[in-house]
């Protein structure tokens, strides 16, 4: 079907479209994507009228002041998910804030003062956080999955990487651990069962016996079961058992700790230290889950090792940027400092669930909310961390009929709570103290 749509210049000449010379260009190419999708639509038989002028004009400026707010906004964490991936994570620190916005401008960060001369951007970072973890050297990347990449092409080439088949690990948005651990060109040789996994699989792919293989893998890859469990008929080597077969055929022990904890949590996750202890080589974790920081990917172990994944050309790419080394140092200090549980992720953690009920309660009465309307929750730490982990909460019910549709007006105003058995629950563990009176208004609002 033909529709008889308006001309682009009656609709960029409308008032809700008046703006300076500079926009225009973008305005147009919003008009003609939003005549585009009528023409589709018309053809798919979806509509058969064409909209006038001005009611594109206003759909178009409404599109337009969305993407035109700076982006993203501050929202209160209210789903009782400590470590909420769409929500950002790990919170920061005032101290890594702070940092990030002294270096948010003209910074010292591959210059030494003292000489004048060029350095590098982690020349006061890689010892504190070798120290810190316990390791030879320590390199520095933007993300978690970005340390595996680098560590499995600067390590794993020519001979590719051993992986079982159990700790064949699926993170957010359909990602896979052992997709990114090839995505460099290094081979990745699956080894065992779903289920079951020995040493001899191991040693098998070390001495190229493995079906296909031309000579020995270049690395083993051990990857944490991050985001799920397995139980049962269930077997894999400890990791200390694949570094003495790794040490005894010359071949380094890769290990991927997507958590990245440093200790200090509760529950059985591993950190840094003891992977390295146990004999990992290379241990590549992310900053922003259990450790409390910015999103980084760290890479600690051998001096060798980290050498070679420093030197290979994925490093440039793969960099932080400036404010997220400033960040990541101010995490660092606060663990070498003894003030870790300061950190956000820690507070939240560390609040009894005493502290939470009377915040609550607090809450309510000044909402004008009946006590019934504080209610027992349970909190996860979520991030692809502690998989089936709860700690005992305590949210506020908001009094509503449609749960739903309250729920969607809330997060308009800044707050994201979570819909559980036909209520919308304001989950405190999450929510800081110092956002209590953010989350009174924007309640208040809706």
């Amino acid at each position: 079907m033909s529709l008889r749509l308006p001309r682009v210049d009656r609709i960029l000449d409308h008032p809700a479209l008046v703006s300076s010379p500079a926009l225009r260009s973008i305005q147009k190419r919003y008009v003609n994507d939003a005549l585009a999708d009528l023409r589709r639509r018309a053809l798919a038989g979806e509509i058969s009228e064409a909209p006038e002028a001005e009611a594109i004009a206003r759909a178009v400026a409404r599109r337009l002041a969305e993407v035109m707010t700076p982006r993203p906004r501050a929202l209160i964490n209210a789903t009782g998910v400590l470590l909420h991936t769409n929500l950002g994570r790990a919170p920061l620190s005032r101290e890594a804030v702070a940092a990030m916005t002294a270096a948010a401008g003209t910074c010292e960060l591959e210059f030494e003062v003292e000489s004048g001369r060029r350095g590098s951007r982690l020349t006061w970072l890689r010892p504190l956080l070798a120290a810190l973890l316990g390791a030879e050297d320590v390199h520095v990347v933007n993300n978690g999955a970005a340390a595996l990449l680098l560590a499995c092409t600067a390590v794993g080439r020519p001979g590719g990487v051993a992986l079982s088949r159990g700790q064949m690990v699926e993170i957010g948005d359909g990602f896979r651990v052992a997709e990114m651990a090839a995505a460099g060109g290094a081979a990745l040789w699956e080894i065992g069962s779903t289920n079951r996994t020995h040493v001899a699989d191991y040693a098998a792919a070390l001495t190229g016996e493995l079906p296909g293989q031309s000579g020995p893998v270049a690395a083993i890859l051990w990857v944490h079961l991050s985001n799920f469990s397995q139980a049962g008929f269930v077997h894999q080597p400890e990791l200390a058992e694949l570094a003495a077969l790794g040490r005894a055929r010359g071949v380094p022990l890769l290990a991927d700790l997507g958590s990245g904890s440093l200790g200090g949590i509760p529950g059985e996750e591993p950190t840094v230290q003891e992977y390295l202890s146990q004999g990992a080589d290379l241990v590549t974790c992310s900053g922003d889950k259990l450790l409390g920081g910015p999103q980084a990917g760290i890479l600690a172990g051998s001096a060798a090792l980290v050498g070679r994944c420093r030197r290979h050309p994925l490093a440039r790419a793969l960099r932080p940027d400036k404010t997220t080394v400033a960040a990541l140092h101010a995490t660092a200090l606060a663990y070498a400092g003894g003030q870790a549980d300061t950190l956000p992720l820690r507070r939240m953690i560390g609040w009894s669930e005493d502290q939470l009920r009377a915040r609550a309660e607090a809450l309510a009465a000044r909402l004008g909310w009946p006590p019934g309307q504080v209610r027992a929750s349970v909190a996860t730490v979520g991030g692809g961390s502690l998989p089936g982990d709860t700690m005992a909460s305590v949210a506020l019910a908001v009094p509503t009929r449609d749960p739903s549709a309250t729920a969607a007006a809330l997060r308009q105003a800044g707050v994201v709570g979570r819909v559980h058995a036909g209520e919308l629950l304001l989950d405190l563990r999450t929510v800081a103290p110092e956002e209590d009176e953010a989350l009174i208004a924007a309640v208040r609002d809706v």
